[in-house]
């Protein structure tokens, strides 16, 4: 589960310099995933100026050792699923236990997962409870690097993934051990509690998906 900050806050502007737990001599072996994911970002064309700059600073990140592994880094890569409805004017949002915030569905990439695709996929099948949900492309359109406060325990920062899948608006999704409640919602009249820059967020997904706010 994903919980996001915006990107001016004074956690998230130091993150450049934060290190990425990378150091000389290190045998850290390679992951396919993250190397995949490298692949992927370095075709990808998005439209927003915002995910462009993201796309370089990510390519970066793993280029530096940046990782899909939890356990090796205070920082490494999430993944998520904005679930919409078919006409894109829905979408579907668990609340947050620890953010308590309703927020897109994700988490931690595990080490079954093949691909970082993958944890997104798993994520959103596990935090909704609908069968048949997959991944409406491989190629992401969404990237948010968040920090997170101290009631995450060891993660200091998430470089979250964003991929769509795409949802009946009348299916019926199944609460979560991880969530409090899970909801859909229009996407112009979204709850209240909702993390700080996430309009903007999913307007950029939206528009990724040639249709905005």
């Amino acid at each position: 589960m994903n919980a996001t900050h915006p990107d001016d806050s004074p956690t998230a502007a130091s993150l450049a310099e934060a290190p990425t737990d990378q150091v000389a001599g290190d045998t850290r072996r390679p992951d396919p995933r993250t190397d995949a994911l490298v692949d992927v970002l370095a075709t990808w064309a998005p439209r927003a100026e915002h995910l462009q700059t993201l796309r370089t600073e990510y390519l970066a990140y793993l280029a530096d050792g940046g990782t899909a592994d939890r356990d090796a880094s205070p920082q490494h890569l999430t993944a998520s699923t904005f679930v919409l409805s078919p006409d894109l004017q829905h979408m579907l949002l668990c609340y947050h236990r620890k953010g308590r915030f309703w927020v897109q569905l994700g988490g931690h990439i595990e080490p079954g997962d093949t691909s970082v695709a993958a944890a997104a996929a798993r994520e959103a099948h596990e935090e909704s409870g609908l069968t048949g949900l997959e991944l409406a492309s491989l190629v992401p359109v969404d990237l948010d690097r968040h920090g997170l406060g101290d009631g995450f325990g060891r993660c200091s920062v998430h470089w979250d993934v964003g991929y769509v899948a795409i949802a009946p608006a009348d299916s019926v999704p199944v609460v979560s051990d991880e969530s409090d409640d899970v909801a859909w919602w229009p996407v112009d009249a979204l709850p209240a509690e909702i993390p700080e820059q996430f309009v903007r967020r999913l307007s950029r997904v939206l528009a990724e998906l040639s249709i905005g706010l």
